[in-house]
């Protein structure tokens, strides 16, 4: 199989015939690893059209080319792919088909529901679902609209899955209540993977930090994939492999914050733990519990790639979680 091909095998419930498929939501280490760095939004915005042409072709190659060198599953247009609006999106991801075929899996994101406030907004935002639901609801209905629009067009340009990136949950549980979720968000976080499937690709939805007291309604708005299964948040692969049972790919789950501030026995620990426990039966791919981040060393990101080739591999061949490759 090709990288593309492992991740439809997992996105449909099975397995691969060879490497289980290897998913990035973003991967921000391409000057350290290529020693190229992405062109700048403020390059893009000051550059003629003949130089802004010239500027979107050296990201795209620089994405393909990560791709290429650790056989990422799928391309997700993601940061640091620089974007000066929804056509640059809608080019980049028209640009990736073309230049990967169907080698790769192409993701693309939009989410119109109800993410986790910032700190400026939080208090205002939580008073608004209490002093005001009618309208918390107007606006939930209007994100969704808006989020199926944007997906239909990447759809249309190429995009074979759509990523729903809004945040729910801290590492101690959901920002709203799971009462809360079910009618602030439950509703219409189905009606938005109902239609991305309705209009030809898959739906996976991320979220960071805890999620166990709202996995039952997320799985019953029956998304493609569920990312990024956060140990830091308390998710433990073992335990939701068991309850999730084939209703939806799972994805993700290397601590992202062990790949920084632990030793490479804790890394490679983390990495060994979700392989052992997400790969069997298939409907799994591997990754980080968020993104590959600045600041990362890309020596910890091959150990993790490391691991993924000594013991990533269909038919299983059972393995011991020592820290040690």
């Amino acid at each position: 199989m090709n990288p593309r091909q492992r991740a439809l095998a997992a996105l449909s419930g099975r397995e691969p015939d060879d490497q289980v498929p290897f998913f990035e939501l973003g991967f921000q280490l391409t000057n350290t690893v290529l020693g190229q760095e992405f062109p700048s939004r403020e390059e893009h915005a000051k550059a003629s059209p003949s130089g802004r042409e010239r500027l979107r072709q050296r990201a795209l190659e620089l994405t393909v080319a990560i791709a290429e060198r650790y056989q990422h599953s799928v391309i997700c247009y993601w940061d640091p792919i620089p974007s000066l609006g929804f056509e640059d999106d809608l080019w980049y991801v028209s640009a990736l088909r073309r230049a990967v075929g169907e080698r790769h899996l192409i993701a693309a994101s939009a989410d119109g529901t109800f993410s986790i406030p910032d700190g400026s907004t939080m208090t205002d935002m939580a008073a608004r679902f209490f002093e005001d639901p009618a309208g918390m609801h107007a606006r939930a209905r209007h994100g969704v609209t808006h989020a199926l629009d944007r997906s239909r067009r990447l759809i249309d340009a190429g995009a074979d899955a759509i990523i729903m990136c809004a945040d729910y949950c801290f590492n101690d549980g959901p920002f709203l209540s799971p009462r809360m979720f079910a009618e602030f968000v439950t509703p219409y976080l189905q009606e938005q993977i109902r239609g991305v499937k309705d209009a030809g690709a898959y739906a996976i939805k991320h979220s960071d930090g805890n999620i166990m007291p709202i996995l039952e309604q997320l799985l019953a708005c029956e998304p493609s994939g569920i990312h990024s299964l956060d140990p830091q948040g308390g998710v433990d692969m073992a335990e939701i492999k068991r309850v999730v049972a084939g209703r939806t790919c799972l994805i993700g789950g290397v601590h992202c914050g062990m790949m920084q501030t632990g030793t490479d026995q804790d890394v490679v620990r983390s990495c060994q733990y979700a392989l052992r426990h997400g790969m069997p039966g298939g409907g799994y791919m591997y990754g980080l519990s968020n993104v590959a981040y600045r600041g990362l060393t890309p020596e910890r990101y091959q150990l993790m790639v490391d691991v993924l080739q000594r013991h990533g591999h269909y038919p299983i061949q059972p393995f011991p979680i020592t820290g040690t490759l």
